[in-house]
């Protein structure tokens, strides 16, 4: 007698960012697998979903895992989970569409998330606070071009890893770690956006765009960075009881963030 179908947990929504589909430094065969696996009333696609910027200027790498990918998209807009796209910069293009609803697919310049215990929670990209967090000029370009090579050395280590038959490890992450200027960096836009939602008068922010998963919550306000998968290969999630779980790709659990003890009654999401 076959043992019985297990199925994964169903989550009430699911946040993910910078695929960055399109470019060379995408995992899109384990994204494909993530999203495979997925069962959620929501899903959140927060920015730099195709990699517009990357397949103007070079050539796309648009392969059979980025077209599972899209599959895994359509599968689970099937399934009944209701999509909502918020565009980032590198998908710029798509924001002439916001406002547009299609069936089970909405388009939101950004849009406002409210958990079953009554959190409302700001859902951006990011990219609207880097006149706070950037400086420009000849120092930005240069870390650019920088952070291009270790990307491309951090794809290098991890084909060597998969033929050696070892997990993921992020070298890019690994040495951000380790660079003063990129922690300060990652620090003034985590408080740019715990700023924007305090202006807002919401209880915290969900976004992406840095490349740096995180979930804590500071002074009240609820801070959740969903990740990428181009580094950290990472995914915020809400689960049933409120509870919001950032996960790795494998299910693994990197932070957790505790509902409220006095639940609301949940609610759609709102344009913000």
């Amino acid at each position: 007698m076959s043992a019985p179908l297990t199925l994964p947990p169903r989550r009430r929504a699911v946040f993910v960012s910078d695929f960055h589909l399109g470019s060379r430094h995408c995992h899109a065969a384990e994204l494909a697998d993530f999203l495979g696996g997925l069962r959620c009333d929501r899903l959140y696609l927060v920015g730099d979903i195709v990699d517009l910027w990357w397949m103007s200027e070079r050539r796309a790498a648009w392969g059979q895992d980025a077209q599972r990918v899209v599959e895994a998209l359509h599968a689970l807009s099937r399934a009944g989970t209701e999509l909502i796209y918020v565009p980032g910069n590198h998908d710029r293009a798509m924001r002439r569409f916001c406002g547009l609803v299609l069936p089970r697919m909405q388009v939101r310049r950004r849009t406002i998330h409210t958990t079953v215990d009554g959190r409302r929670l700001l859902v951006i990209h990011g990219d609207d606070y880097d006149g706070q967090t950037q400086f420009g000029g000849l120092q930005e370009r240069f870390g650019d071009w920088l952070y291009e090579r270790i990307l491309e050395a951090n794809r290098r280590v991890n084909a060597l890893r998969r033929r050696l038959g070892l997990r993921y490890w992020s070298l890019a992450d690994f040495l951000k770690r380790r660079s003063g200027a990129a922690e300060r960096y990652i620090a003034r836009f985590q408080q740019a956006g715990l700023d924007d939602a305090r202006r807002r008068g919401l209880d915290g922010v969900v976004c992406g765009h840095i490349h740096r998963a995180g979930l804590f919550e500071d002074d009240g306000l609820v801070y959740a960075n969903d990740g990428d998968w181009v580094e950290s290969l990472t995914a915020l999630a809400e689960e049933p009881d409120g509870t919001l779980v950032l996960m790795g790709h494998h299910g693994d659990v990197r932070a957790t963030l505790a509902p409220r003890p006095d639940a609301a009654p949940p609610a759609l999401a709102e344009v913000a």
